[in-house]
């Protein structure tokens, strides 16, 4: 009697450790993000016409203009940003910049705006300080907190489009494609980083 139930328990156990059941158990202990992830086609994204409304509302500017700087970041980046940072910045260099900046992260997938901070450091040929509204374009962010570090960035390879700065920062699969107002009084060129968080932080590292 006690072996026959050894038996069938010795059964249950090994039905439990097959690949079937592994298979099963996996398939209900999924944590992925909520939305495809990598170069999935499929995941949520803005449209053009949806970020030329929302960026030229963020930054009081006509639609022409913004249109010309989300066409040009399309060219460059690709048709399917899943988010956006809308928010405003100062920044200012004497050879050494810093920049911060305070906005909140939209993500298409319907989650709540998250409040979003970033602070810079930058070395370079600069000199001046400005002042500006920013929208920017997000690409391959797989979860909101991912967004929340930092990226290498070289401003001296900004460039102009219908008045507006455009640039670009990468890390991890992540692409951020900042939109500003103008570069105000600053002039050269510099390379640096800039850290993405979810609280200000004076210290710009």
């Amino acid at each position: 009697m006690h072996r026959r139930q050894l038996i069938r328990t010795g059964f249950a156990v090994a039905a439990a450790a097959s690949p079937l059941g592994l298979a099963a158990c996996a398939s209900t202990t999924n944590t992925g993000p909520a939305y495809p992830v990598g170069a999935d086609g499929t995941a949520q994204s803005y449209t053009a016409d949806e970020l030329i409304a929302a960026g030229s509302r963020e930054l009081g500017i006509a639609a022409e203009a913004m249109g010309g700087a989300i066409e040009r970041i399309f060219a460059d980046q690709g048709e399917h940003p899943v988010g956006y940072i809308a928010g405003e910045e100062g920044a200012g260099a004497v050879g050494v910049g810093l920049r911060y900046g305070r906005g909140a992260l939209h993500m298409k997938d319907g989650q709540p705006p998250r409040d979003i901070f970033w602070q810079g450091i930058s070395i370079g040929w600069d000199v001046g300080g400005n002042a500006s509204r920013v929208f920017t374009l997000v690409y391959g962010l797989f979860h909101p907190d991912a967004i929340y570090r930092r990226y290498p960035g070289v401003e001296g390879s900004a460039y102009l489009v219908a008045g507006l700065g455009v640039n670009y920062q990468r890390a991890d699969g992540i692409t951020l494609a900042p939109v500003r107002t103008g570069v105000g009084l600053r002039l050269g060129a510099n390379v640096g980083t800039m850290a993405y968080s979810r609280q200000r932080n004076i210290v710009p590292l």
